[in-house]
């Protein structure tokens, strides 16, 4: 994402405790895992497979939703609810999100929106989640992290790492981003990424971040397409990726991003979750 969507309700971005993620159980219809590991030198602390029954909610001691249609400062059209229409397990191991088209809450869509905030907020280790995308102009899924400072110091002095965006209309292109202060909204330190063959809302990818002290570099599956350092940062910016973050899953109906839907946008739209799975250094 790319603007200052918590501003309006930073207040009530508040949480409890996180616990530990059961293991994984494979099934026969779940597509496999694509064969990809981080280095040796992490081990995985926190994770969400997904593994709930069909029609539940994803798990309240990880997840927090926003609920309402603020236009989060980006000027999105979607109501995101808390509802198992919007947010719900499929039964196969994944989380869908969906995106559907409907008069809801004075607003003509209706998405979703979770959080770890208050739940699980790491600093630094390797952030990753396997997705598939959804697809269609003026759709906008992203996997992302705010500072967990936000109701203390506001965006973009929070700092906030864009793990994945992507425009729906443009289906072979991912973005990965930083806003700080000084490097925010259109102005963001980042890079897309094009990828050859099949496009992303047609398999699933791991999307992933490697934050450590003054480095972040972000992968699509096996491949490094950037790297920000506080060197690459505008003259006189500030560097604030030394405190805990919390994690994002949302997709946006349209907004400054992606631009308004189309007129051969299918809804409903799914944005297909696999894992979510943090891997920290060991000590």
């Amino acid at each position: 994402m790319t603007l200052p969507r918590l501003l309006p309700v930073a207040v009530a971005l508040m949480g409890l405790a996180c616990d530990p993620a059961a293991n994984r159980v494979n099934r026969p219809n779940t597509p496999p895992p694509t064969p990809h590991q981080p280095n040796t030198d992490w081990e995985l602390v926190w994770q969400d497979e997904f593994e709930g029954e069909a029609g539940t909610p994803p798990s309240p001691d990880r997840w927090v939703h926003d609920v309402g249609g603020h236009g989060w400062g980006n000027e999105q059209l979607e109501f995101n609810t808390n509802r198992t229409e919007n947010a719900a397990h499929d039964g196969e191991g994944h989380l869908v999100l969906t995106a559907r088209r409907e008069r809801y809450g004075n607003r003509d869509y209706t998405s979703a929106r979770i959080r770890t905030q208050g739940r699980y907020e790491p600093l630094y280790g390797r952030i990753e989640a396997r997705i598939q995308l959804p697809v269609g102009r003026g759709i906008w899924p992203a996997f992302w992290m705010l500072g967990a400072n936000i109701a203390a110091v506001d965006w973009p002095e929070c700092g906030e790492i864009d793990i994945m965006e992507y425009r729906g209309q443009l289906p072979s292109i991912l973005r990965g981003s930083l806003h700080g202060p000084g490097y925010s909204a259109g102005n963001n330190i980042g890079q897309e990424h094009v990828v050859s063959g099949k496009r992303l809302n047609e398999g699933f990818h791991i999307y992933a971040v490697e934050w450590e002290p003054d480095r972040i570099r972000w992968f699509l599956d096996d491949t490094m397409y950037f790297e920000a350092t506080p060197a690459k940062l505008p003259a006189g910016a500030r560097w604030v990726f030394d405190s805990p973050q919390f994690i994002i899953l949302n997709v946006a109906v349209g907004g400054t991003f992606v631009g308004p839907v189309g007129r051969d946008t299918v809804f409903p739209q799914e944005m297909k979750v696999d894992y979510v799975r943090v891997y920290a250094r060991p000590t």
